[in-house]
């Protein structure tokens, strides 16, 4: 291992060496500093016999002149095993709960290798996640990619713990994982969702990674990726269907653009670096399923939406790269409903795949068109009510009108320790849809209406 004394300048976060040798993209480095302490860093740019390195701690109290820095000759690695399980690590995958050090199985590069397309498969099995709006409207399906739109203080937080406590896979004999990930999240954040995971007992199955946002933005930068080696190791070597929840994006897009800057990039939208899609599509490509092998990666990414706007690069690109995604509304948080899923807009492009006849019920796909479909007349009713008054409604406008608040009140509305499960959401539907008469069903088979219309006393 090569040790360099030509550490030529050093720009915040980023240092020049110059007079190296066989030193390659993306490895790793060490700093020693004239009192024996060392800093970790990474290979950003190699030109000539020049490097650019990039610092994961600060730089403060590095003297040029005295300062050794050494090349690993490997890149950035997650020590993995099945002991992860249950633990808590900071976002360079190192212990912080005070157990032991983990007794690695192997190390993995946490850049990891993308998924052959070739050996993709489909994704068509149901996840469970005990929430009404996202199991009966916007079901999640093994292998999928279901991001969730958020805004600045919206309980987001509180659905993904909630998620993460209650999804699982119908087929009870599977082994069931979750990954969970914290990006630039506050201390009392990071608290919360340690608290609450070992509260419920949840933490058992959980790998916990929590990066906080006073921690170097290049660390930022690396916590999903740790998160998600880990869930690959989980799903392709051990078999497990693991859900993993990055949260919250933004703040990773947000690292990307600072580190993007000190290297003077020429800036994108709004400031982003130009290969802000193809960096987060080699986070959201991890997931999925692969022929022939038992385990799986689902994916919930968490963003927040700058300013409430759809449009902002960071959920927009997003949603080119994912099969849909679940929309919190301020307006349902503000009139109390929890979680606030804004029914109409959320999407889910792979729902048809996960339900029906041996996956959760043969009405499901029947009843979750007919719910959408009330639900929009509903709100239709209710807006021309607003400006036309309630005379001036039919009495069917009002039945609607009707439908539509106890859909919000007792659908979308459970709050953040109910968990359903997918029976009960399917007959929470149909006791809502008894509200109308039976000819308005008309998305639903005859028999169908039949043998699952309430009958009300």
């Amino acid at each position: 291992m090569k040790e360099y004394r030509t550490i030529h300048e050093i720009s915040g976060p980023l240092m020049v060496v110059e007079q190296v040798s066989g030193v390659t993209y993306d490895e790793l480095a060490e700093i020693e500093l004239p009192d024996g302490t060392t800093r970790r860093c990474k290979v950003l740019e190699v030109n000539g016999d020049k490097a650019v390195v990039q610092l994961f701690e600060s730089s403060a109290g590095i003297n040029l002149k005295d300062s050794k820095i050494r090349f690993l000759g490997h890149p950035l690695e997650l020590a993995v095993s099945e002991d992860m399980l249950g633990r808590v690590f900071n976002g360079m995958g190192q212990p912080i709960d005070g157990g032991p050090a983990i007794l690695a199985e192997k190390h993995l590069d946490i850049n990891g290798l993308p998924m052959n397309p070739a050996a993709r498969d489909y994704p068509n099995e149901f996840i469970q996640t005990g929430i009404s709006s996202i199991d009966g409207l916007n079901t999640l399906v093994r292998g999928q990619k279901l991001p969730i739109f958020s805004g600045s203080g919206l309980p987001h937080a509180q659905l993904a713990a909630q998620i993460a406590r209650q999804a699982k896979v119908l087929d009870g004999d599977s082994k069931f994982a979750v990954v969970f990930a914290a990006i630039g999240i506050t201390f009392e954040e990071a608290e919360f969702f340690i608290s609450d995971f070992r509260r419920t007992g949840a933490i058992d199955r959980t790998v916990l990674f929590t990066n906080l946002a006073n921690d170097p933005a290049v660390e930022r930068i690396a916590t999903p990726r740790m998160a998600l080696t880990a869930a690959e190791y989980l799903a392709f070597e051990k078999g497990m269907h693991v859900l993993v929840i990055l949260t919250d994006i933004t703040n990773y897009a947000e690292a990307l653009r600072e580190v993007s800057a000190a290297r003077k990039e020429v800036p994108g939208r709004r400031g982003y670096p130009g290969y802000l899609y193809t960096d987060l599509a080699t986070m959201y490509e991890r997931a999925g399923r692969k022929l022939g092998q038992e385990g799986s990666i689902t994916m919930i990414p968490i963003l927040t939406m700058p300013e409430d706007d759809k449009t902002h690069p960071i959920p927009d690109l997003t949603g080119y790269i994912t099969e849909g995604q679940i929309i919190l509304s301020r307006e349902l948080y503000r009139r109390g409903i929890l979680p606030p899923v804004d029914v109409l807009p959320s999407l889910s492009r792979l729902k048809d795949k996960g339900v029906g006849k041996g996956k959760t019920r043969e009405d499901h796909a029947p009843t979750m068109n007919q719910l959408f479909a009330a639900y929009a007349s509903g709100k239709e009713a209710k807006e021309l009510m607003t400006i036309l008054g309630e005379a001036a409604l039919s009495p069917m406008d009002l039945l609607y009108a009707k439908f539509a608040d106890e859909f919000e009140k007792r659908y979308v509305s459970q709050g953040g320790e109910e968990n359903r499960s997918v029976m009960e959401t399917l007959d929470l539907g149909w006791d809502l849809l008894s509200i109308l008469p039976k000819a308005e069903l008309k998305r639903i088979k005859q028999e169908m209406v039949d043998q699952y219309y309430p009958v009300k006393n």
